[in-house]
C-alpha cells in the first residue's frame, strides 16, 4: 500500500536525513511508477493501460485519505495559530524571489517558515536559509505536487513557533497542486508577466481554488507583451471573490500590499 496516496500496488517511502551541510531533507521515493488522478474532469491516469473506473476508484482514494491529514494539520496550525500559506505557480514566476522578498521586508513583523518543495535539489531552501529564515526541503523525486502527508512528515521534524507564518512552496506545476488539500489557510497563485495573461482561462481550476494571485515581475511590463488588465478580467472570470496584487519581488513595488494583507491575514489566525 503506497504510504502517501494509499492506492494499492504503489510504495512510496518518505525519509528525512541530514544533507552535507547540515540542512534537513526530506525525500520521497517510489518503489512502483505512481499514478494518481485528479477529480476535475475526466478521471485520468498518467498510465493510459489503467481503466476510466480503476482511475476513478484511485482518485476518491488518495483524495480521501489526502483531505483527511490536510484536516489534520489544519487542526495543528489553528492550534498554534499559525498562518499556512501554499504558494503555486508554474516555473519560472518568481515564487522564491518573492519569498526571499517577503522575508527581509516582514522580519521585524512576521516570524516565518518555509517548506520547500521541488522534484530535485535544495537550492531554493539554501536560498531561503540565507535570508535568515528556516526552511525544510522536499524533494519529491518524479512527484508533481507535494501532498498533506508530505507536509505531515516535514512538520515533524520542524519547531514551528506559535504566532508564526508558514510559506509552503508547492513544486511548479499548475494542474496537479490544485488538486490537494495540504491544510492550507490559503492557496496565493503567482503568475509573472513574462507568462500568457490567458493563464487563467488554460488553468481555471487552480485560480478557482486559490483566494489570492499575485502578478509578479510587473518592473518588465515595458518590454514584454502582456495584458494585466485583460489577466486580471479572465482570473476574476473564473474566481470572482480572487484578491488579486501587482507586485515587482525584485524591485519592491507592490510589496507593502502584500504584506499588509499578510499581516491582516495573520491576526486573523489569532483569533
Amino acid at each position: 500500500m503506497c504510504t502517501t496516496c494509499g492506492c494499492g500496488g504503489n510504495h512510496t517511502h518518505t525519509h528525512t536525513h541530514v544533507d552535507e551541510n547540515g540542512n534537513l531533507v526530506t525525500h520521497t521515493h517510489e518503489d512502483h511508477e505512481h499514478h494518481h488522478e485528479h477529480s476535475h474532469g475526466p478521471a485520468h491516469s498518467h498510465d493510459s493501460a489503467i481503466s476510466a473506473e480503476r482511475a476513478i476508484s484511485i482518485e476518491e482514494d488518495i483524495l480521501a485519505r489526502n483531505n483527511a491529514i490536510a484536516d489534520d494539520n489544519r487542526k495543528y496550525f489553528r492550534q498554534k495559530h499559525i498562518l499556512a500559506l501554499n504558494f503555486v505557480s508554474s516555473p519560472g514566476s518568481g515564487k522564491t524571489e518573492l519569498l526571499c522578498a517577503t522575508i527581509k521586508a516582514a522580519k521585524d513583523d512576521l516570524s516565518v517558515s518555509v517548506i520547500e518543495g521541488d522534484q530535485q535539489t535544495s537550492n531554493d531552501a539554501d536560498r531561503i536559509r540565507q535570508t535568515g529564515a528556516h526552511a525544510h526541503q522536499i524533494n519529491t523525486g518524479k512527484g508533481c505536487h507535494l501532498d498533506a502527508e508530505m507536509i505531515r512528515h516535514a512538520l515533524s521534524h520542524m519547531e514551528l513557533t506559535d504566532n508564526s507564518v508558514l510559506f509552503i512552496e508547492n513544486v511548479g506545476n499548475l494542474v496537479c497542486p490544485a488538486e490537494f488539500d495540504l491544510g492550507e489557510a490559503h492557496k496565493v497563485v503567482i503568475l509573472s508577466v513574462t507568462e500568457g495573461e490567458d493563464k487563467p482561462l488554460k488553468y481555471p481550476d487552480m485560480f478557482r481554488v486559490s483566494d489570492v494571485m499575485i502578478i509578479n515581475k510587473i518592473d518588465l511590463l515595458p518590454y514584454v507583451n502582456f495584458n494585466i488588465e485583460a489577466c486580471e478580467e479572465y482570473a476574476r472570470r473564473v474566481n470572482p471573490k480572487i484578491q488579486i496584487l501587482r507586485v515587482s519581488a525584485t524591485k519592491g513595488e507592490g510589496l507593502d500590499k502584500w504584506i499588509m494583507w499578510l499581516k491582516a491575514q495573520k491576526t486573523l489566525a489569532t483569533l
